[in-house]
């Protein structure tokens, strides 16, 4: 099959060499690292990111490309919302696609039930300016055309957008290097290097660079740098697997979710095809460590992941990765430079199968590549967003739950002004890591 440029099948771009000093260090090349730097770029700022592996070589590059305000979380939404303005300003400053269309997400109600819940969302947002409307059944079936599925009505979102996370994230990097910010691939960081009680900077395997700030932003990643450093994040990473259609006739030219089955229209004239709620979760150690604070989410749903007794040689919380080590030491992360894992094709075929008998009349659905990411998920499914009080100059971002790609730009911002002093411009509470605790 064809791939798509993700993970090691893209070359390194940005080779670096590391600076001796910056302003502020990010660990993690993924969109909210990027757009990090971006930010303090644009501030005036030295920004670095360091990344083990490419520019968006894990979940980054492995997502839906939904740039979604629709059934946000409300403390979410006035920064996806910041976002979507960001999104629009990106791809008029650019110099390349992002593969931004605004054409529209539609979550379809297959009964009453479903129906009241989405009515519930809107109800929740009222007053936020978003411009999410009920549709009713007809409606529904006049912007999916041909389509056999029974639903009851639905939510539609025309501000809503689609990207190409492939192609948006490194050139989104690439904007940020524009601005002045240095991006360093197959650079892996280590440790902090902490003087005097706060950080000075970070050990990566190419030495030291000095900062007063450090941001991690490692996605599945983080909580295995974070602990090591004394900071408990409760952290899991599930797989989710995705597959790519040839070009097709067009079914709906924006993104839409039946059920759990979701499809996206491409700018390449395919879809993006997945089922939602169909995750692998590997058990390991981190998973006994936090078992507590998921379980409120296992017991809603404790079918709506696969069960896996052993975790792949490598992986974050795999039994065998280690949870110790010194600067001068190799590390997980210099081990698995990109987080690869293989796509569940049982569950694939399933998404290809429930969207082909969706549209009947098509033609046959031939796939054109799969794959697949490790979601980073906490148990209320809100990232922690924060400067972390109990060691000065650190700062975290990650968590996002498999909905960080389109809010990426707007998370961004947000920690560029964190770091660099200044007011949000949001309400954070809902992100600090201290909720776990209280």
């Amino acid at each position: 099959m064809t791939q798509f440029p993700i993970g090691l099948h893209r070359p390194v771009e940005h080779p670096g060499p590391l600076p001796e000093a910056a302003d502020a260090v990010i660990i993690g090349a993924g969109v909210i690292g990027v757009m990090t730097a971006y930010h303090l770029a644009a501030k005036g700022l030295r920004a670095v990111v360091v990344e083990k592996g490419r520019v968006a070589g894990e979940q980054s590059s492995r997502n839906w490309g939904w740039v979604r305000q629709m059934g946000r979380d409300p403390a979410e939404l006035p920064i996806m919302m910041e976002a979507s303005r960001l999104w629009h300003q990106l791809q008029a400053e650019t110099d390349e696609g992002l593969g931004l269309v605004q054409s529209g997400l539609t979550y379809l109600a297959k009964d009453q039930a479903a129906l009241e819940r989405h009515r519930a969302w809107l109800a929740s947002v009222e007053g936020s300016g978003v411009d999410s409307v009920m549709l009713t059944a007809e409606e529904v079936r006049a912007k999916l055309p041909g389509c056999t599925l029974p639903v009851a009505g639905g939510l539609h979102t025309a501000s809503d957008m689609r990207a190409e996370p492939w192609q948006a994230v490194p050139a989104l990097a690439r904007a940020a290097v524009r601005k002045g910010a240095v991006i360093v691939e197959d650079c892996a960081a280590r440790v902090l290097d902490v003087q005097g009680g706060r950080v000075a900077g970070l050990w990566t395997e190419q030495g030291l660079i000095r900062a007063p700030e450090v941001l991690v932003a490692g996605g599945a990643w983080s909580s295995l740098l974070l602990r090591r450093h004394g900071v408990d994040i409760p952290q899991l990473s599930v797989r989710a697997s995705v597959m790519a259609t040839d070009l097709m006739e067009a079914v709906h030219e924006g993104g839409a979710l039946f059920d759990d089955l979701a499809f996206r229209r491409r700018v390449d004239g395919g879809y993006t095809l997945a089922l939602s709620d169909a995750h692998d979760f590997w058990i390991g150690p981190d998973a006994f460590r936090h078992f507590r604070a998921f379980w409120p989410q296992l017991r809603s749903d404790p079918f709506g992941r696969r069960y896996r007794a052993m975790a792949p040689k490598g992986y974050p919380d795999a039994w065998g990765t280690a949870r110790r080590w010194e600067k001068d030491d190799e590390t997980p992360f210099e081990r698995m430079r990109v987080l690869d894992p293989a796509p569940n094709r049982r569950w694939l075929t399933e998404a290809r199968q429930r969207f082909q008998a969706a549209w009947p009349a098509l033609a046959q659905v031939s796939v054109r590549t799969e794959w697949a990411g490790m979601i980073d998920v906490l148990p209320d499914e809100l990232p922690v967003m924060e400067r972390h009080a109990a060691l000065p100059g650190l700062s975290i971002a990650t968590g996002t739950s498999g909905h960080g790609f389109g809010i990426g730009p707007g998370y961004g911002r947000v920690m560029a002004d964190l770091i660099a002093g200044n007011d949000p411009g949001h309400d954070l509470t809902p992100f600090r890591l201290a909720r776990f605790r209280t």
